[in-house]
Parts: structure tokens; sequence; C-alpha cells
């Protein structure tokens, strides 16, 4: 799925992709980064799940107000429900449209 994500932004001139294969992988990558204008997550992930990850970057310094947006197939009204209750801005339900995906993006990068 990150080799497809990457695919589908590598036009994306306005967009630099960092990826990692973990949330605690993401969290190590952001302690010592520069804050990102927005964090791409699935739900489903090895080691930490998208949520506990997320709760997990709120804590570090100048996260906490960085849009997150989910990505997932479980993407039920009452599932997309709960991720925004956490503090997503939005949620790309897969399988996502990959000619659509920086524009989702983008929505919430500002």
């Amino acid at each position: 799925m990150r080799d497809l994500i990457a695919l589908c932004l590598a036009t994306a001139e306005d967009m630099t992709l960092t990826s990692l294969d973990s949330g605690p992988a993401a969290l190590e990558h952001l302690k010592a980064a520069p804050p990102p204008h927005l964090i791409l997550l699935d739900v489903c992930m090895p080691e930490m799940d998208g949520p506990a990850t997320l709760a997990a970057l709120r804590g570090l310094d100048g996260l906490a107000e960085t849009p997150v947006v989910f990505l997932t197939g479980r993407a039920a009204e009452h599932e997309c429900a709960r991720y925004r209750a956490l503090g997503a801005a939005d949620v790309i339900a897969k399988p996502f449209d990959p000619a659509r995906l920086a524009d989702d993006i983008r929505r919430h990068a500002a």
C-alpha cells in the first residue's frame, strides 16, 4: 500500500512524502524531523495501529494541531465518526481513487 501511495503522489510536485513502516517508526521520525503539514496514517499498521499512533503523536512537540488523515478499508459511517472523534481531520476510504489521492490530501494540508 505504501508503494501505491508513493506512486500516486510521485507526480505531485507540491508534496514530499516520507513513508515509514510502522507507528513506532513514524513517532521516532516525527520526534527528530520538522513538523509536517499533514500526516497520513493507515488504521491497520504493524506494532501500533493508526488510532494509537495518532494519540501518541499528539503528545509530541509541534504536532498537536497537525492534520491527520486516516486511510482505511474500515470506513463505515460509525468508524469514520470514531476516527474523527479521535482527532482525525478526514478519512480516505480504501480502495481510493489513485488519480484523486493528491487532491484529497491537499484539502487538509493548508
